[in-house]
């Protein structure tokens, strides 16, 4: 699988990106070599074709920031998918929280939008902490405004690479209106709940699929039958 299409980013930055998004993805749990034998032959050969992953072990914010940049568009961009990664299991937990902020802090972006996130997803009536805050609870209004700066933010991410267009397609499921597991790469990642619909950002992972299919479509002429 190969695109025509120019990339601005170098196959270096790319393979820190994909470990960067599967850091957040695995925050709360861990993987075997085997398994991760397995994630680097398929996203070498499937998702990122061209480029040679050694390993797709996690990946520490200050190598992801020596690759990146550190306050860069490239690392702006980074940050969005990986929050729209998060969340796209319904569920935003502890760990993933932690891990954002040292991304944040380590590629030199701004904190405000995340704490947004952080408060607007957590249970105002819990006073204890929790592992994960669901995301399937409606949304108060306060709660919707609160969102609004997240929103724009992450609507604004400008998908230029077709090996990280297919990772999204890959990890962002196709429809959710029940209960479901989601499998990357031959493991089970997420458990998506009930009416995920109710995510107060689900807009923003279904434009981020529809964008990211459009692109592969579109500008670099590829058959995304196998993501629909």
């Amino acid at each position: 699988m190969t695109s025509a299409v120019k990339s601005p980013y170098t196959s270096e930055q790319i393979a820190a990106w994909l470990r960067g998004l599967l850091t957040i993805a695995w925050a709360d749990g861990d993987f075997d070599p085997q398994e991760q034998e397995l994630i680097t032959t398929i996203t070498e050969d499937e998702l990122a074709p061209g480029i040679k992953i050694e390993s797709l072990e996690p990946i520490e914010p200050e190598e992801l920031a020596l690759v990146l940049g550190k306050g860069t568009k490239t690392a702006e961009n980074f940050l969005r998918t990986a929050v729209l990664v998060a969340i796209a299991d319904g569920t935003y937990s502890s760990s993933e929280d932690y891990l954002l902020h040292q991304l944040c802090e380590a590629l030199e972006q701004p904190e405000n939008l995340l704490e947004a996130l952080r408060h607007t997803l957590e249970q105002p009536q819990q006073q204890v902490s929790t592992t994960t805050s669901p995301l399937q609870a409606a949304p108060t209004k306060h709660q919707v405004d609160a969102l609004h700066p997240m929103r724009d933010w992450l609507d604004k991410l400008d998908i230029q690479d077709p090996r990280v267009a297919r990772f999204l397609c890959k990890m962002i499921p196709s429809q959710c209106p029940f209960e479901r597991d989601v499998t990357l790469f031959g493991r089970k990642i997420v458990h998506i709940p009930p009416l995920c619909k109710l995510n107060p950002l689900y807009e923003q992972l279904v434009g981020l699929r529809f964008r990211a299919l459009s692109y592969l479509a579109d500008d670099c002429g590829e058959d995304v039958s196998p993501y629909i």
